[in-house]
């Protein structure tokens, strides 16, 4: 049986992690390549496009794969529905794997968006010193706009950005998991006074929420995405390992 899972994260990662090893079973991991030094799971490993969804059914059909899983990140909207087209135009099971998103506790300070350009939109009105964690993609959000330019951005990323990107901008170039300790210390260093961030969820860069909650620090959360409609979902590897192995055992 092969699988092909459309990785790039954690979860992914750990599902092939899972699955490596298992008799009768070939892992085949695709990475979009958008990360210089991306952290490489067990098995087989592809890097790059498919050239949407009709090449990605061309990929599944010519590679004999039997079972498609999109680990991809929960704001990798394209791919998700391409995986969608391209799963039922290569007659194969899809499951989506997606971490859990993360839930306001008490004492947050949370201004709900549904994009990038909503959150720049409610900066000004929020604070003057941005910590913004929503990666080098979408940079452009923010910049070129006279309110916008009078504030300043910290931009952390696992790559450096291209432009266009924010007028006044300090890189920070790091990969998470981080810490709670380390996360209060940048805070602190760099004044800020409010953070951005993407509902990806999970627990390595979660330490900046309750940081910002100590710190009173308002916190504009972009909503996520929705899965393509009718795709089954698990939210951890080991569930979905498990749904594979029913579907590898059914008759």
């Amino acid at each position: 049986m092969h699988v092909l899972i459309l990785g790039g994260t954690t979860e992914a990662r750990r599902l092939a992690e899972l699955l490596a090893g298992e008799a009768g079973l070939r892992v085949t991991s695709s990475l979009a390549g958008r990360v210089a030094a991306p952290r490489l799971p067990p098995g087989e490993v592809r890097v790059g496009g498919f050239g949407g969804a009709e090449g990605m059914a061309a990929w599944v059909r010519e590679h004999r794969v039997d079972a498609l899983i999109d680990a991809t990140h929960p704001f990798a909207g394209t791919i998700s529905f391409n995986a969608a087209s391209a799963a039922a135009l290569a007659h194969v099971p899809l499951l989506a794997l997606r971490r859990s998103g993360w839930v306001a506790d008490k004492g947050d300070d949370w201004h709900r968006v549904d994009s990038l350009e909503q959150a720049a939109r409610v900066l000004p009105a929020l604070g003057e010193r941005v910590f913004l964690t929503t990666g080098r993609m979408g940079l452009a959000a923010f910049a070129g706009d006279p309110e916008l330019d009078a504030l300043w951005f910290l931009v952390r990323s696992v790559d450096a950005p291209e432009p266009p990107h924010p007028a006044r901008v300090e890189v920070l170039l790091d990969r998470g998991p981080f810490t709670l300790d380390g996360e209060r210390e940048l805070l602190r260093t760099h004044r800020i006074d409010v953070v951005v961030t993407k509902d990806s969820g999970g627990a390595a860069t979660a330490p900046k929420l309750v940081a910002a909650r100590e710190a009173g620090v308002p916190v504009v959360v972009v909503r996520r995405p929705p899965v393509p409609e009718g795709v089954p979902v698990a939210t951890a590897p080991e569930e979905a390992a498990a749904w594979l192995r029913r579907f590898s055992l059914a008759p």
